[in-house]
């Protein structure tokens, strides 16, 4: 289990904008050939957009790419027509495929903050494919096929447990609150990256919300 803390993170993003970026793998300009991905995952970033501020339409290909709001509105627009506006609880993805254009932008009155993911597909090439699923349950997996992945949602009280995936790689990102896993103590927005994990279980220090990658 490879332990990464928040604080180590690349700093991205264009605070005089009202952006203000995490990366927790190499991303842009921050480039560490030691730090491609791990599994599926080759970016998980934590944005913090100002009331206002957001990302002018930009490409994407060949990347699906699931975003996790944990405070505040997202309003995404794409090149295929869907609009919508998401909120904390909502699993979004956007399959990118052959090649999309998208706008993510905050136009609600406060701050937003969201965790967006991306993954390698299996295979390059398709349509895009766009989905929002609104007030994913506890505990409810939610599958990225093309990826050969699937997003476990944990909301844990103190002292409550739950299962990690065995898996031939699991990703676990700390949202919220204080969890301990396998001997270690991970805070809001570390991370953990495990290679063939097997019968480990996390456990809730406080009040805690995980998202969980299970990847071939």
């Amino acid at each position: 289990m490879d332990v990464r803390r928040a604080d180590e993170r690349y700093q991205g993003g264009d605070p005089a904008a009202g952006i203000e970026s995490r990366h927790a793998f190499s991303f842009g300009p921050h480039y560490d050939p030691d730090n491609l991905r791990f599994g599926a995952v080759i970016a998980c970033n934590e944005e913090h957009l100002a009331p206002g501020a957001g990302f002018d339409e930009h490409p994407h290909s060949h990347t699906e790419i699931v975003t996790w709001v944990v405070e505040g509105e997202l309003t995404h627009r794409d090149s295929t027509g869907h609009e919508s506006v998401v909120r904390p609880g909502d699993v979004q993805r956007l399959s990118s495929a052959g090649g999309v254009r998208h706008v993510e932008r905050n136009d609600g009155p406060g701050p937003l903050t969201f965790v967006q993911m991306w993954l390698a597909p299996l295979r390059p090439g398709g349509d895009p494919y766009y989905e929002v699923v609104h007030g994913i349950a506890d505990s409810t997996p939610y599958a990225v096929p093309e990826a050969g992945a699937m997003l476990h949602v944990r909301r844990l009280g103190a002292g409550e447990r739950t299962a990690v995936p065995d898996a031939a790689y699991a990703y676990v990102h700390v949202v919220r609150g204080e969890v301990r896993l396998d001997g270690e103590t991970l805070g809001t927005g570390d991370a953990a990256r495990i290679t063939d994990a097997k019968g480990l279980e996390a456990e809730g220090a406080t009040e805690a919300e995980l998202l969980v990658w299970e990847m071939t």
